[in-house]
């Protein structure tokens, strides 16, 4: 009877154990998503930045207006063509 009673204490202990890591493991999974979608976050942030930073030494390495406006012209012209292309693949 002795051997069922520490049976029954250690099945109870071993409960409570399996409980709390569950509850651990829910938080952790929890903190994962999170930190997920931080890292996607900063990772869109990071490429919006060097977009920007492009942009910046484009418009900075060209050095008179002319230059500027044919630049312009030509992604325009690009944009533009892109845009005919993406109509046609949606008809």
């Amino acid at each position: 009877m002795e051997a069922l009673d520490q049976l029954g204490k250690k099945l109870d202990m071993l409960l409570k154990k399996y409980t709390a890591l569950e509850a651990e493991n829910k938080r952790l999974k929890q903190t994962v998503a999170t930190q997920n979608k931080t890292v996607e976050s900063l990772t869109k942030k990071l490429a919006s930045l060097e977009k920007g930073m492009v942009s910046v030494r484009i418009g900075s390495e060209t050095e008179n207006e002319e230059e500027k406006d044919n630049m312009r012209r030509q992604l325009d012209s690009v944009i533009t063509e892109i845009d005919k292309i993406l109509n046609t693949l949606n008809d």
